[in-house]
C-alpha cells in the first residue's frame, strides 16, 4: 500500500466517525438528568486513561523520533504542561462538576455493554498489536474527528471552531465558561497534535505495516459506533422514521 492509498484509507475511516444521535447532544435535547451517562461513559472508555493508551504506543515503538513526538503528547495529556498545568482527565472533570453532577459516580463507572466492548477493544489494540496500530488508534482515531482531511489538505474543510459561549454544555445546560478549560487546552495545542499524528503515521509507519493498520482502524470505528448507540439509548435518544434523533416524552420527563 503506497502513501496516498494509505492516507485515503485512513481518511475514509475518519470521515465516517459521525454518529446519528450527536445532534441531540449538541442541541440540548438530551435531558439534564440523563446527561451524566454520556460524560461517565466517555470518561471510563477513554478520557481517564488516554495517557495510558499513548504510553503503550510509546513503549512499543523502536523509533526515537516517533517516541519523542508521542512523549510530548503524553506529557501534555498527563500533566497539562504545555497548556494549563493540569492533567487533561482532571480538566474533563470540570464539566460534570460545573453541571452540578455527583462526581463520585465517576470513581466507579459501570460501562454499558457496548461501552465495555469498546474499552476492551481499545486496551487490546493499544497493547497487543504493535506500535503502529497503537499509535493510529490513539492519536488518529481517539483524538481525531471527521474533519481530518482538513489537517492534511489546506483546501478541505477544517474542524469548526465556535465561540466558547456557543459550546453546547454552556448554551443548553448552563455550564460556566470557566469550566471549559479542557476545550481551551485542546484549542491551544490540538493543531500541533494533529500535525504530529499525521507526520508519524504517514512518514514512519513502514509500508509493509500499513495494510494491518486499516482493518484495526475500521474495527475501532465499528466499536465506537456501537458504543455511541448504547450511550444514545441510555440517554433517551431514539431514531424517528427518517433516521433523525429524537427524545421520547418518557425520557424527557
Amino acid at each position: 500500500m503506497d502513501r496516498e492509498a494509505f492516507l485515503e484509507a485512513l481518511l475514509n475511516v475518519m470521515e465516517r466517525k459521525v454518529h446519528w444521535a450527536w445532534p441531540a447532544f449538541t442541541t440540548g435535547a438530551v435531558p439534564h438528568s440523563l446527561l451524566h451517562i454520556h460524560l461517565e461513559q466517555e470518561y471510563e472508555t477513554y478520557v481517564r486513561d488516554f495517557p495510558v493508551y499513548l504510553g503503550r504506543a510509546y513503549v512499543q515503538c523502536p523509533l526515537a523520533p516517533v517516541r519523542r513526538e508521542l512523549a510530548e503528547n503524553l506529557y501534555e495529556e498527563e500533566t497539562g504542561g504545555l497548556s494549563y498545568g493540569t492533567p487533561h482527565p482532571e480538566l474533563f472533570m470540570r464539566y460534570p462538576r460545573g453541571l452540578g453532577m455527583d462526581c463520585s459516580r465517576f470513581e466507579d463507572v459501570s460501562l454499558l455493554p457496548a461501552g465495555q466492548r469498546y474499552r476492551d477493544h481499545l486496551d487490546d489494540t493499544t497493547t497487543n498489536h504493535g506500535w503502529e496500530i497503537a499509535t493510529c488508534v490513539s492519536t488518529l482515531f481517539l483524538e481525531g474527528t471527521r474533519y481530518e482531511r482538513g489537517e492534511v489538505d489546506d483546501s478541505a474543510p477544517k474542524r469548526p471552531v465556535t465561540p466558547l459561549e456557543d459550546h453546547p454544555l454552556v448554551k443548553h445546560y448552563g455550564l460556566p465558561l470557566e469550566c471549559l478549560a479542557l476545550t481551551r487546552a485542546h484549542r491551544k495545542i490540538e493543531g500541533e497534535h494533529r500535525g504530529s499524528a499525521w507526520h508519524i503515521v504517514l512518514d514512519y509507519i513502514p509500508q509493509d505495516s500499513r495494510a494491518k493498520v486499516i482493518p484495526a482502524m475500521e474495527a475501532t470505528l465499528q466499536q465506537w459506533l456501537a458504543y455511541r448507540d448504547d450511550v444514545a439509548h441510555a440517554c433517551g435518544v431514539r431514531r424517528d422514521d427518517d433516521g433523525a434523533p429524537y427524545v421520547p416524552l418518557a425520557a424527557a420527563s
